[in-house]
């Protein structure tokens, strides 16, 4: 297994460039005038499968030989790794296997079903997916693919850095992510350190799952407490992943938002920015509009990471009927 690194991102590009949209960095006006900055808004909803995910999983699973290939993968997610995963095994023509939270979004699992993906339940607060997902490989003689503990996959997430700053075109003073793992953020990391080092990298983390936050103050990976479920699913991890952290240790900030906070961001993009965001797509916007991170006089990007959100949920938000617990 290779180091990731940003030579690595850039193969990752070339690689997936037949596959995964080049999605649009969107400014709108309504955002600026509320932060009193410019905020440069990375499309991934409009990804292949919704979501960023993509692009990891297409750069790992099109590297696999035709005999791999005849074995199929098997991946756990709570839901946009795992559509990611079923879109590129069905793209390079094997089969997938996902391991899922018996709690996932509805939606998430009909994505998976709909690009071919099988589904096996468990429960995320009893059992371990990992061990799940190891003995399932084990027993099929598949190929793992895990949700961010991979090179291919950091370097995947990475591109979405490289466009952000190819198409904004211009410095910017930060840049705000959310994280689970830390794949996709690690893979900002690497490319903001060799094409952009002054702009500040920060991680947004829901308030009950701030594994990354309280690594970054410990100094070393810790866990979050075992606490109550967030909105946020995509970003419910138990801790930064073995080799995402290393990268991850030079971000330069994080902040925590709240259920609630999160919700209003959701209700802004979709009154304003005409844009559908899920829980865990709008962390970074949340931040912004809730004053978690200040934007007055700054260039701030921030990655809109996903887009895959419940029609129940997402109808109680937008019309105020939400009450976070």
């Amino acid at each position: 297994m290779h180091t990731p690194s940003f030579s690595g991102v850039l193969d990752a590009a070339r690689q997936i460039a037949p596959a995964a949209v080049r999605t649009p960095l969107i400014e709108h006006p309504a955002l600026n005038a509320a932060v009193g900055g410019r905020v440069l808004m990375k499309a991934e909803t409009l990804q292949v499968a919704g979501a960023f995910k993509f692009r990891g999983a297409y750069n790992r699973i099109s590297r696999l030989t035709d005999e791999e290939k005849t074995r199929g993968v098997v991946a756990y997610s709570s839901g946009n790794h795992a559509q990611g995963v079923a879109a590129a095994a069905q793209a390079v023509g094997t089969r997938a296997l996902i391991v899922m939270p018996a709690d996932s979004p509805k939606v998430k699992v009909e994505g998976v079903r709909a690009f071919g993906g099988e589904v096996r339940f468990y429960d995320r607060w009893s059992e371990s997916r990992e061990a799940i997902g190891a003995e399932i490989a084990a027993e099929r003689g598949s190929i793992l693919v895990p949700p961010f503990d991979d090179p291919f996959i950091i370097e995947g997430q990475g591109t979405v850095g490289l466009e952000m700053l190819e198409q904004a075109g211009i410095p910017m003073d930060q840049l705000l992510c959310g994280a689970s793992g830390g794949g996709l953020i690690a893979g900002l990391n690497l490319v903001m350190a060799e094409q952009s080092p002054d702009t500040r990298v920060i991680v947004v983390e829901p308030e009950a799952f701030d594994d990354t936050r309280r690594s970054l103050a410990a100094g070393e990976r810790v866990a979050h407490p075992q606490g109550a479920p967030s909105i946020c699913d995509a970003l419910m991890a138990p801790m930064p992943g073995e080799i995402t952290w290393p990268i991850n240790r030079r971000l330069a900030g994080a902040a925590t938002v709240t259920d609630a906070e999160v919700a209003e961001a959701m209700r802004f993009a979709f009154r304003w920015l005409k844009l559908v965001i899920e829980p865990g797509g709008a962390v970074s916007l949340a931040a912004l509009l809730s004053g978690k991170v200040a934007a007055e006089g700054l260039t701030t990007g921030i990655v809109l990471s996903g887009g895959n959100v419940d029609p129940g949920l997402f109808a109680e938000i937008i019309e105020g009927r939400f009450s976070a617990a």
